[in-house]
C-alpha cells in the first residue's frame, strides 16, 4: 500500500491544486514515482495507491501504471479511495493508520502473506525485499525501516529506540527532546493479521465517538504494537529525505547538484519509471552561462543559470539570471528578472525586471526564507518578492510588462 492521499499542506501553495505525490521532483520525474519503482525494481508488482485529496492529479500521473509494467488484468496497480457509505468505514481517512483501518475488508479479501506500507514522499533507493527478509526471519508483528538524520531534525519524525538485535523499545512520534537520531522512514512491514487485529482493537476502545481515533501511525498503532513485543526494525542504507516541507523539498535538489550525489537516479540496474513523454533536447544558447544545473529536456536557456534544477519546457531569456532555485514544468522567465531561493510551479510566467528572493541568513533556507510561487501564476515586471513571499496559483501581477 502506497499511501498518497493527504492534502500536504505544508506544502502551501504547491499543493494547492495537485496531490502531494504528484509534485515534480529533479525535472523529469514525479515524488510517487520514486516508490513505484522501488517497488517495481523489487519484484513487487501488486500495489494500492490509497488516494482522497486531489484525486485526479495521481490518477493522471499513474496512467493505470504502465510506466511501472503494473497495467494487469488481474493484480498490478489499484487505486484505493475513501468510500461515502454508512458506517465507520465510509469517510474522509483521518490519518495513514485510519486509511489502513478502513481498507481492511480489502486486505483481508486479498490475504497477503506480507502488508507493506510506504508512503509516498519520501526520497529513497531501496530494495524492499531486504526488510521483508527481516520481517519473516524475526517473525514481526511489524518491521519499522529507519534511517539515521542529524539530532536537530529528529523532532520532525517519530523516533525510535531499539536493542542491538533490533528490538524496538520506544515509538515516539514527533518530540520535542528525541532520545535518539533513529528515526522511522515511514516504511513499514506488517504481519496482516497482527495489524488488523490491534487496529480493531483500538477503535473498539473509543466507545461511542464517530471517529475511529486511530489517526497516523505514530499515534497508536506503532505505540501498541512494541508494546506487544514484536516490533523490530531494519536500518536503510544511503540516502533518504522526507520532502513533506518546502526547506526539505528544495534541499533534496540541491543535493542532486553536488559533486558526488548521495542518490544516484541514473542507475540503468535500478531506473526510475515515469509517465512524462519525450521532449526535445534543451536548446542552450550563445548568450547563456550554466553553471552546475540539471538542465530538462525541451528547455530554452539563453540566461544565467547557476546551481538550480529546471524542469522540462522552462525558457529563461537573455538578460535574465535563475540562481539557487527549483523550477517546474513550462515556466518563463523574462529577460531581466532575477529569481533566486525559490520554488516556481508549473506554467509561471515572470515578468521582465521582476526581482524573486534572496539570499538566506545562515546556511539556510529554511522555509520561511524560501520564495513560493503558485502554479499558473502570472507574476508582473513590477514585482519584487521578498524571502517568504506567496504567490498563489493563478494569480496575476498588474501588468506583466514583457
Amino acid at each position: 500500500m502506497v499511501l498518497a492521499g493527504g492534502q500536504g499542506s505544508r506544502m502551501e501553495v504547491l499543493t494547492e491544486r495537485r496531490a502531494k505525490p504528484a509534485l515534480p521532483f529533479a525535472g523529469v520525474y514525479r515524488l510517487i514515482d520514486l516508490p513505484l519503482s522501488n517497488l517495481r525494481n523489487s519484484g513487487i508488482t501488486d500495489v494500492w495507491v490509497v488516494a482522497q485529496f486531489e484525486i485526479q492529479s495521481m490518477i493522471d500521473v499513474l496512467a493505470h501504471g504502465r510506466p511501472w509494467d503494473m497495467d494487469r488484468t488481474r493484480g498490478g496497480l489499484r487505486i484505493i479511495t475513501p468510500q461515502q457509505e454508512g458506517g465507520e468505514d465510509g469517510g474522509w481517512h483521518e490519518g495513514n493508520a485510519d486509511a489502513i483501518y478502513r481498507t481492511r475488508e480489502l486486505i483481508r479479501e486479498y490475504d497477503p502473506e506480507v502488508l507493506l506500507v510506504l508512503s509516498a514522499d519520501h526520497i529513497y533507493r531501496f530494495d524492499y525485499n531486504d526488510a521483508i527478509e527481516t520481517h519473516l526471519a524475526r517473525e514481526a508483528e511489524v518491521t519499522v525501516v529507519t534511517t539515521q538524520v542529524p539530532r536537530d531534525q529528529a523532532s520532525n519524525h517519530a523516533v525510535v529506540r531499539a536493542s542491538g538485535e533490533g528490538l524496538i523499545s520506544k515509538f515516539d512520534y514527533k518530540p520535542d527532546e528525541p532520545e535518539t537520531d533513529i528515526v522511522a522512514t515511514e516504511i513499514f512491514v506488517y504481519e496482516p493479521d497482527s495489524v488488523l487485529s490491534v487496529l480493531e482493537e483500538i477503535v473498539d476502545e473509543r466507545g461511542d465517538d464517530e471517529s475511529t481515533n486511530l489517526e497516523d501511525f505514530g499515534h497508536h498503532l506503532l505505540p501498541r504494537l512494541v508494546e506487544r513485543g514484536r516490533a523490530f526494525e531494519h536500518r536503510l542504507p544511503g540516502y533518504w529525505k522526507d520532502v513533506g516541507r518546502p526547506e526539505t523539498y528544495f534541499a533534496s535538489h540541491m543535493d542532486l547538484l553536488q559533486d558526488s550525489p548521495a542518490l544516484h537516479l541514473d542507475d540503468p540496474s535500478w531506473p526510475i519509471f515515469t509517465l512524462d513523454h519525450q521532449r526535445m533536447p534543451a536548446r542552450i544558447a550563445a548568450s547563456a552561462g550554466i553553471d552546475n544545473a540539471l538542465v530538462s529536456p525541451g528547455c530554452v536557456i539563453r540566461g544565467t543559470v547557476r546551481n538550480a534544477v529546471l524542469g522540462p519546457g522552462v525558457t529563461v531569456e537573455e538578460g535574465a539570471t535563475v540562481e539557487n532555485a527549483v523550477i517546474l514544468h513550462d515556466v518563463t522567465i523574462h529577460a531581466g528578472a532575477d529569481v533566486r531561493y525559490a520554488i516556481v510551479d508549473r506554467d509561471v510566467e515572470i515578468g521582465k525586471g521582476a526581482t524573486i528572493g534572496a539570499e538566506p541568513p545562515g546556511d539556510g533556507p529554511e522555509t520561511e526564507d524560501l520564495v513560493l510561487v503558485g502554479m499558473g501564476a502570472k507574476v508582473d515586471g513590477r514585482r519584487n518578492l521578498k524571502p517568504g513571499d506567496r504567490f498563489e496559483p493563478r494569480e496575476t501581477g498588474i501588468e506583466l510588462n514583457k
